[in-house]
């Protein structure tokens, strides 16, 4: 073999054997992940001008949190049931059941509140295994399940309460639904803002650097496998916008009455749902059955078990959903929890969950539930009619689920 020729199979083995190069990944956008948050923007943007400012003041945030924290705890639980591909029509009615639990226990048989919010959880789960056991095992749809239970337990509900109003709650159930933190360290002076709460300010900053530190990790993570990431630049600039959202809201919270505590509580279910549906086994399992049931089941899903267990959470979160409620309006009512089946579900697909199951997240559904309160917040503070709410909220989520439908077949054509 000659030299040349000798030089040329050296040249190729070195080729063959190096690790190929990583093309540097272009700035792209993800129409199907990253469009529901634009529109929150927008939307935010479109209100803060139509209500000179008055959207972003630090009580109408505060309100806007704590009037919606019912929804945003209802997204959590139907955004599983979704991703799974099922429905629940009977969060409503399973809010209004519990609520009215809850009084009996609470205000007529004087049982100590700690011990009522347990039971009345528990009530909750028995609700939800019952509903499960239908879906999961005998097979009927869910749609028909949660559309009995609907209408099963909205006739409890006005049994438990003798078609009236039961109240007023304890004072500790009433802080947690409207309460706030206390001033442990006192006021901080912001310059023309005034003063600021320092533990809802301190609050703020450890989550924006717990954030920071996760989202390094995953990128130095994907890097070390040699999957492609974001460029540095634009990794920096989202970290940036995000950072910079929490650190308004927070200041602005920090600056009326401090952190609500319904806010915390759902700040750890948003963090605890989210490890279970990306890093638990449960949840990739919950993703696969709505994905491809049949390829789900071959290998070695547990579908029966999984549709139960998502049904018991959704029962579960739904009774924290109806204390929360209850002790908001300081009273359990016959009327309680109408339409918040409704407002849950358009949350989720709003937020990004796919009709056919299979997609979705728990972050996207919080959003959706916030560009819900945010339509009615913004339309209720410019005076519009409730006609006219009823109306954008319609549209809002016509175009969410035509969205959906649209970037799939885009994905098809484009493959």
């Amino acid at each position: 073999m000659s030299t040349a020729s000798a030089d040329t199979v050296t040249g190729a083995g070195e080729q063959q054997g190096a690790a190929p190069a990583r093309a540097p990944r272009r700035i792209s956008f993800n129409p199907r992940e990253s469009g529901i948050y634009v529109a929150f923007a927008l939307i935010v943007v479109l209100f803060s001008i139509l209500t000179g400012g008055a959207l972003l003041e630090p009580q109408n945030i505060s309100n806007l949190i704590v009037q919606n924290s019912y929804v945003l705890i209802l997204a959590i639980g139907m955004i599983l049931i979704i991703i799974a591909g099922h429905i629940d029509l009977s969060v409503g009615s399973v809010v209004a059941l519990t609520g009215a639990i809850s009084a009996v226990l609470m205000v007529n048989l004087g049982v100590a509140w700690p011990i009522a919010l347990l039971v009345t959880l528990a009530v909750g789960a028995v609700i939800g295994a019952w509903q499960g056991y239908w879906v999961a095992y005998f097979g009927i749809p869910a749609f028909i399940v949660t559309l009995a239970g609907m209408l099963i337990f909205r006739a409890l509900t006005l049994t438990v309460l003798g078609n009236q109003g039961i109240g007023p709650f304890p004072d500790e159930v009433r802080t947690l639904a409207n309460g706030f933190t206390g001033g442990y360290l006192g006021n901080i002076g912001l310059g023309p803002l005034g003063g600021a709460d320092v533990v809802s300010l301190l609050v703020g900053a450890l989550a924006i650097a717990g954030a920071i530190v996760s989202r390094w990790r995953k990128r130095t993570a994907r890097l070390n496998y040699l999957q492609e990431v974001d460029p540095l630049p634009m990794f920096l600039l989202k970290i940036a916008a995000a950072a910079a959202v929490v650190l308004f809201v927070v200041v602005q919270l920090a600056r009326y009455k401090n952190l609500p505590w319904v806010l915390i509580l759902l700040s750890v279910l948003v963090i605890g749902y989210s490890l279970v549906t990306t890093r638990a086994v449960f949840g990739r399992h919950i993703y696969a059955i709505g994905g491809n049931l049949q390829a789900a089941t071959l290998s070695g899903v547990k579908v029966k078990s999984v549709t139960f267990w998502i049904f018991v959470n959704m029962g579960v979160l739904s009774a924290l959903a109806g204390i929360i409620v209850a002790g908001r309006l300081n009273q359990a009512g016959p009327t309680a929890g109408n339409m918040f089946e409704l407002d849950a579900i358009a949350a989720a697909f709003i937020g990004g969950a796919a009709v056919q199951g299979g997609v979705g997240k728990v972050v996207g559904a919080i959003t959706g539930g916030l560009i819900m309160g945010v339509i009615n917040n913004g339309m209720s503070l410019i005076g519009a009619p409730t006609e006219s709410v009823n109306l954008v909220k319609g549209f809002v989520l016509l175009a969410a689920v035509a969205y959906d439908i649209w970037t799939k077949r885009r994905a098809r054509t484009a493959a």
